[in-house]
């Protein structure tokens, strides 16, 4: 069974740092990177975690400690994983419409980088030629993912280099001898089909023969993990299968051994987060029975911005009826985390559970309405930490810079 927090280490820890509280699961991610390690035993494979999803230090410490690669968005969260200890090597860095500034940035720093436009390719080109082995991030026009906000290598998709450019690629590795060492592709996340991660290794295996200097192919990441009980994620068994098959199959028929690397991040840590608010008010509309907490989409704006699911349990009376509640936020805005939802009877003072809320819930935290942003706290060999503290008000006013009257 999966390592998870009891409701009375949770209910513990909310009254002692406050709420609302987010709080993660040191063993649960090392658990998740074991099971794709095991997956992935019998195949040369490199796993970059996906920042993005989460970026706190003390998190990147523990991924780097556990062994695990870092996958970077942007040169600053390239800068937070060397301050976490990681060595350039295991620091992979794929741009997004960036300006070119930034990859010089990160060549300075000695990073992996992958490029992910023709313009800044050929910037690149004419800067370093030969000198600095470099990705490139093609766009495979695969629609994958569970959303189209989330689905990222769709044919109107803004990222990567379109396939039907590939000419182009070939051309500057001609003229300026690049060394282009990664093919790399992200088709979006919440994946569960693994035959969609295949048809991606298949479109990048019909492009390899043009690259000489090809080391390595990216899968990005998109693994799904379930959200609703009952639920599941991405069979990782199958896929270590499937991508071991395919890979012995190139080498086979090629000769050449490649390396591939994947960009877990929802992965490894959603399910070892868990956001914590407290019951405010219980307000009765007719029929429905809202339920207000002390928090809302400034803390967790994916269920308003993607229709994602949260599972929600009642920590405080988890054996109480069960009863359908609208639970809602104190935004000047409407941010419902659930409608209809049945939770065990909820009381004012009550304290509830957000499931899966370690991926891109505080990392996409605001302090929209000037309200503060929540606490994190890490929980390792059953010690729960304060890992951020909480807002205040001095720190909505530090970066205002007050004109004189």
């Amino acid at each position: 069974m999966p390592q998870v927090l009891t409701h009375q280490q949770l209910l513990e820890t909310a009254k002692e740092f406050g709420t609302p509280l987010y709080v993660y699961h040191a063993e649960r991610i090392t658990e998740q990177y074991l099971r794709l390690k095991e997956a992935f035993r019998e195949t040369n494979a490199s796993f970059f975690y996906a920042c993005k999803a989460l970026t706190n230090v003390n998190i990147l410490r523990h991924i780097r400690q556990i062994g695990c690669n870092v996958d970077c968005s942007s040169v600053n969260e390239v800068k937070l994983a060397l301050s976490a200890g990681f060595e350039p090597a295991r620091i992979l860095y794929t741009s997004n419409n960036i300006a070119f500034s930034e990859i010089t940035e990160a060549v300075g720093l000695g990073v992996n980088i992958n490029i992910d436009s023709l313009s800044n390719l050929r910037k690149f080109a004419d800067q370093y030629g030969h000198s600095y082995p470099v990705g490139v991030r093609l766009r495979p026009n695969i629609m994958a993912g569970g959303n189209i906000k989330i689905s990222t290598g769709h044919g109107k998709s803004k990222f990567g280099i379109p396939v039907e450019d590939i000419d182009k690629v070939i051309d500057l590795i001609r003229e300026k001898d690049l060394q282009i060492r990664t093919l790399h592709i992200h088709t979006g996340s919440e994946i569960k089909d693994v035959e969609v991660f295949v048809k991606g290794i298949e479109v990048l295996f019909d492009l390899a023969p043009r690259f000489p200097a090809l080391k390595t192919i990216d899968l990005g990441g998109g693994i799904k993990v379930p959200y609703k009980p009952g639920e599941e994620g991405t069979d990782v068994a199958l896929l270590g299968k499937r991508v071991k098959e395919e890979f012995e199959g190139f080498a086979e028929k090629t000769g050449r051994r490649l390396q591939v690397w994947f960009e877990p991040g929802k992965f490894l840590v959603s399910e070892a987060g868990y956001l914590i608010v407290q019951t405010t008010v219980l307000k009765q509309s007719g029929a429905t029975c809202f339920v207000g907490v002390d928090s809302g989409l400034n803390h967790l704006i994916r269920p308003m911005f993607y229709g994602s699911y949260h599972h929600i349990e009642n920590i405080s009376n988890n054996s109480g009826a069960l009863r359908p509640y609208h639970i809602v936020g104190n935004i000047c805005e409407t941010d419902s985390f659930a409608e209809d939802r049945m939770v065990a009877e909820i009381r004012e003072g009550d304290y509830l559970v957000l499931y899966n809320a370690g991926a891109y819930g505080f990392e996409m935290a605001s302090n929209y309405n000037a309200r503060f942003k929540p606490a994190e706290v890490l929980v390792k060999d059953n010690k729960a930490q304060l890992i951020r503290r909480r807002d205040t008000l001095d720190d909505l006013l530090a970066t205002q810079l007050i004109l004189k009257d």
